[in-house]
């Protein structure tokens, strides 16, 4: 593996277009785009077969507070496992249903938490079974070089080996069909390399519905004394 007194670093800025959302339009909030770089040989090292191991017991953390998860968008490499404690004063249930990775950590109270390993990359939609409103994202990469950008939409790779790299993006708002279309190959130095503005379209994006874990419509959400609706199954 490279030494980290020869890598290098990529620095760049990403530009949301054609966004209806109203932190983009009234704000230029461009924060919350994962940017990620994939070696072209396939491997994570500075010769073809080296590998970086993933982390041992690394936990990040996605809180709920104020019926909202943060951060909306976490990345974190495979093999990481994700805290969800509820700060709130009320009852909530994490879950996800898609395929990036199924999960249900259940029906917990205020002042506890859960915790989910992720062990394959993808994109994990996670929602609350409890509160139709609440969501976010959690991207997991098979890869060390991510960041997900500032609001001004910047974004700075370190410590990475020179060598060859595919650049990758996720935003949840943009079309697979657009997000690969500002994939590009890099040559990272042992130094610093700037990459112009990057433009992501938001065009083509449609907000899709989703069901509670049991894939129907959502009840009526639980009142300020903690009373639940029946849920049904």
């Amino acid at each position: 593996m490279a030494s980290l007194l020869s890598a290098g670093s990529v620095v760049g800025r990403v530009e949301l277009r054609d966004s209806q959302d109203a932190a983009v339009r009234k704000h230029m909030d461009f924060s919350g785009v994962v940017v990620w770089l994939e070696p072209v040989n396939g491997s994570l090292g500075s010769s073809p077969g080296s590998s970086i191991p993933p982390p041992a017991g690394a936990v990040a953390r996605m809180v709920q507070k104020d019926k909202t998860f943060t951060p909306h968008v976490l990345p974190i490499r495979v093999g990481t496992s994700v805290d969800f404690p509820n700060f709130d004063p009320i009852f909530h249930n994490a879950f996800s249903n898609y395929n990036g990775q199924l999960f249900d950590v259940g029906l917990y109270p205020p002042g506890t938490s859960r915790r989910v390993r992720f062990a394959r990359p993808g994109v994990v939609r996670v929602f609350c079974n409890i509160h139709a409103t609440m969501s976010a994202v959690i991207v997991v990469l098979n890869t060390p070089y991510f960041e997900a950008t500032q609001k001004n939409g910047n974004f700075q790779l370190h410590d990475v080996p020179p060598g060859e790299y595919s650049l990758r993006f996720f935003h949840e708002r943009a079309t697979q069909t657009t997000l690969d279309s500002i994939t590009r190959r890099i040559t990272v130095p042992e130094s610093s390399v700037t990459l112009p503005a990057i433009g992501i379209s938001e065009s083509g994006y449609i907000v899709i519905p989703h069901h509670n874990k049991y894939g129907h419509d959502y009840t009526d959400p639980p009142d300020d004394n903690g009373v639940y609706p029946a849920v049904r199954k």
